[in-house]
């Protein structure tokens, strides 16, 4: 399909630097700290994407999200467990009848390296065995070249192959070099059908950061406006402490508005994050740290 994108000035560098200047500075206080961090920790993906996962380390991370800790009561449970899809079938049994949803790496995560057709039918692997959501790469070395039609063809195949799961299109931004070209790829993404645009993979550096992140909020905003349909944001590598999410959420808030709130339409792509967000919030529950040791090493 031949995608033609409208035409949008160049991204206002010094600009987008200004703003996010001004998000880090903001601070927040005693209930609105608590409110905003329980809202971070239900917007997380716990993720386990290693070479070494197994079973059992599925089931641990899976248990990690259904009791992220249980000394402190009324804990929101994260929004995801992101897996490869070869552990979907272990996640979805682990996490039944709670509403934490089953996320699945496809496309030949990492790289994107693959042919459409394995693509597709590892897609279709993942959920045909339970996957509520597709985080798919898209393919970087196609986009930089300019090929924009074969990579906007290649996320509406995927969308196709996802059904009912709700698809996240990862841009891998720290391989883009511009944020005229994370402009360019967020448009894109969204065009094709993506139902969230994300950061990273969290395998490459520099993943996810707020300059970036900003830009491809600005994009759904630009969107929304344009045609009322709402698309969601996921942050994901190197966001670890509660400090730098709440910046990330002020952010959201600030550009995106109310609507945008909450785990439908937000993530983190994370997993030492909901540790630092316990810590945190058993510091406000106590006056004081609780040990380490309340919250797995994972």
């Amino acid at each position: 399909m031949e995608w033609n994108h409208q035409q949008f000035p160049p991204v206002d560098q010094v600009g987008i630097q200004e703003r996010v200047a001004r998000f880090i500075t903001r601070s927040l206080k005693k209930e609105t700290k608590s409110k905003a961090l329980r809202l971070a920790l239900s917007m997380i993906d716990l993720t386990t994407l290693e070479g070494k996962d197994t079973p059992g380390k599925i089931e641990q991370v899976c248990h990690k999200a259904l009791h992220p800790c249980d000394d402190i009561q009324g804990l929101p449970l994260v929004a995801a467990v992101c897996v490869y899809p070869i552990y979907v079938s272990t996640a979805k049994k682990c996490l039944e009848n709670s509403s934490v949803k089953v996320a699945s790496v496809a496309t030949g995560f990492p790289s994107g390296n693959v042919p459409l057709n394995l693509k597709i039918e590892e897609t279709l692997y993942a959920v045909d065995h339970g996957a509520d959501e597709i985080d798919m790469v898209i393919s970087r070395g196609e986009f930089l070249i300019g090929n924009y039609n074969f990579v906007y063809d290649e996320i509406a195949a995927i969308k196709a192959a996802c059904g009912a799961a709700r698809l996240k299109v990862i841009l891998e931004t720290g391989e883009l070099s511009t944020l005229d070209n994370v402009r360019k790829a967020s448009e894109l993404a969204i065009a094709a059908g993506a139902d969230f645009i994300k950061t990273s993979t969290g395998k490459i550096q520099p993943a996810a950061t707020m300059p970036v992140t900003l830009v491809m909020l600005e994009t759904i905003k630009d969107h929304f406006l344009r045609t009322n349909r709402l698309v969601g944001m996921k942050p994901a590598g190197g966001i670890s402490t509660s400090k730098v999410a709440l910046q990330y959420l002020v952010m959201l808030h600030e550009t995106l508005g109310e609507r945008w709130m909450t785990n439908e339409w937000f993530r983190f792509g994370a997993s030492s994050l909901a540790n630092d967000i316990v810590l945190q919030l058993g510091k406000e529950r106590r006056g004081v740290y609780f040990s380490k040791n309340y919250v797995s090493s994972d």
